[in-house]
């Protein structure tokens, strides 16, 4: 397994420094760069002072020594300043981590705990009418636009009802007197863009439970553990849902992954403030340190979780091997 981890990993930095060094390369052909936004706030810069400055932040270099010189000064823990905020990039990246975190875990949740019931049942019962009506309920979230769901959602339950606030984290100014007063507020913010996240997820989590449990429910282990006596409980959740559980590791890791990377069109139409509004909003700036930090750090969340998922297959199903 060892063998196997340290060869992971390091196709695992091969991946992302291939990818890091293509998207540094696309973000220095984007027009903006420091010294172009100083020239059109300062019209009477000279030529000289352009070529000092280019020189100055490395803007002379080819493209390769200065994707290196950005890569040794994240190696030693310079994640740079933020040219639209004039902050450094940590105090950016901490808290829009944290709530994308606390947006991507719960709508993660709420998703599994809704889809895997209804992919066993529907599985356990196909061809009837629950399966029917599921699958139809399936492929109506899989096919809605998130961004036209979110716009519904605001509409219904912002506009219309009032019941929920349209966007934001926290209501601004407002001292919390307890951590309750503090989890109801914040959950307000939280319910529509969840919900916006959950619907397809549902789906594609269902459809995978239910395809993988009718596989399982299949194999001849399970017409062996009904012919030994065993319940019908423990033939469905100890041996049918236990092997149905490694394609769907897979799909739920992929999905992990995106607590890191952020749901880009939901965060920015609820103005939720995570990273994926923050990728967003830095591409649009021009903000170069804040967008290739959010998209490293995105990227490597994606295959080391993958990595992850294929080491609790080991886990779920004995038979194997990492050899």
């Amino acid at each position: 397994m060892i063998t196997f981890i340290l060869r992971r990993l390091l196709q695992t930095l091969l991946v992302i420094i291939i990818l890091s060094y293509v998207c540094f390369g696309l973000m220095n052909l984007m027009p903006g760069d420091p010294v172009e936004l100083m020239i059109s706030a300062n019209p009477k810069i000279t030529t000289e002072d352009v070529v000092r400055l280019r020189e100055f932040y490395g803007l002379d270099q080819p493209t390769y020594k200065r994707y290196f010189n950005w890569v040794s000064d994240i190696a030693s823990g310079d994640l740079g300043y933020s040219r639209t905020y004039r902050i450094p990039v940590t105090d950016m990246i901490g808290p829009a981590l944290r709530a994308t975190f606390i947006l991507s875990i719960t709508s993660l949740v709420f998703s599994l705990i809704i889809a895997i019931p209804l992919g066993i049942a529907t599985a356990l019962r196909p061809n009837s009418k629950l399966d029917y009506i599921v699958n139809l309920l399936n492929f109506a979230g899989l096919s809605l636009p998130s961004f036209w769901l979110g716009i519904v959602l605001i509409i219904i339950f912002a506009v219309n009802l009032g019941w929920l606030p349209a966007g934001g984290y926290q209501t601004t100014g407002l001292n919390y007197s307890s951590w309750w007063a503090e989890l109801t507020d914040k959950s307000k913010y939280l319910i529509l863009p969840m919900v916006s996240l959950s619907i397809q997820s549902i789906g594609r989590f269902s459809r995978f439970a239910r395809s993988s449990m009718m596989e399982a429910m299949r194999n001849d282990f399970i017409r062996t553990a009904r012919a030994k006596g065993m319940s019908n409980q423990v033939v469905i959740w100890r041996h049918g849902f236990r092997n149905a559980l490694i394609p769907l590791a897979t799909i739920i890791a992929i999905s992990v992954s995106s607590i890191f990377s952020g749901a880009l069109i939901t965060e920015t139409l609820f103005a939720y403030p995570g990273v994926g509004r923050l990728i967003y909003s830095s591409i649009m700036g021009n903000d170069f340190n804040v967008a290739m930090v959010s998209f490293v750090l995105s990227v490597s969340m994606v295959l080391i979780l993958n990595l992850v998922a294929d080491l609790l297959y080991g886990l779920i199903d004995p038979r194997i091997s990492f050899k």
